[in-house]
This record gives C-alpha cells, sequence and structure tokens, in this order.
C-alpha cells in the first residue's frame, strides 16, 4: 500500500505558493535580460528563497501532523530520522548518524 502524502488537504495551496514562485523566477531571468542593478536581483533571489521555505515548512507541518504523529513508537523513530535528514538538507547541514 503506497503512502499519501500529508500535504493533499493543502494540495491547492501548495501549488499556489510554486506557482508563485515560478513566477518569481521568471521574473529574476527578465530582470538579468534587463540588466538589472545587482542587489536587486539579490533581493529577488531572497524573496524566492524565502517563499520555498515557506513552502518546504507547510508540507513539513502537514508531514508530522499526517505522518509521524499517528505512527507506531518504531515507525515514529524512523520517520523523526527521515525529518532530522530532510531538515538538514534544506538548511545545509548533513547530521551525523546516531
Amino acid at each position: 500500500m503506497a503512502l499519501q502524502p500529508g500535504y493533499l488537504a493543502d494540495k491547492g495551496r501548495v501549488q499556489r505558493r510554486l506557482r508563485r514562485i515560478e513566477g518569481q523566477v521568471r521574473g529574476l531571468a527578465r530582470m538579468v535580460d534587463e540588466e538589472r542593478y545587482c542587489i536587486e536581483i539579490l533581493d529577488q533571489i531572497a524573496a524566492v528563497q524565502g517563499a520555498l521555505r515557506a513552502v518546504a515548512t507547510l508540507i513539513l507541518e502537514d508531514h508530522l501532523r499526517s505522518c509521524v504523529v499517528g505512527a507506531t513508537a518504531d515507525r515514529q523513530e524512523q520517520l523523526v530520522g527521515e525529518v532530522v535528514g530532510a531538515v538538514g538538507r534544506l538548511i545545509g547541514v548533513h547530521p551525523s548518524p546516531r
């Protein structure tokens, strides 16, 4: 049996946010084409990164609520390890194995 993603209830919201981010990235490409000032481009890159972090947080929260909370104790331990690894990759830190 395949597991259902925890974000299904928020799927439309996640998709809307991702489409908005996609538009922001296209805007960045236009800014480069237009040879805009470097700091303006960097500010927009920071905005895209923040938007991606917000989507990641939403998906993480949904995963914790739908997959981790109701799992058996053994499965919770495995899932917590997966979450720690995923968060580590998101923030650029690779946790040492336990």
